[in-house]
């Protein structure tokens, strides 16, 4: 007796490009870092 007939086999789905992997990580890269520079620049203003 199955569970659950409605359920079908996984579906394979093709790889995503490794260019846009990486205009991915830079669209979230640069403004992360960005970030991150200003907020040590300013931590250290408070430690003068």
């Amino acid at each position: 007796m199955n569970p659950n007939p409605n359920t079908t086999a996984p579906v394979a789905t093709e790889a995503s490009s490794g260019g846009s992997a990486v205009l991915a990580w830079l669209y979230v890269g640069i403004p992360l870092a960005w970030g991150v520079s200003q907020t040590f620049m300013k931590a250290l203003a408070l430690f003068k």
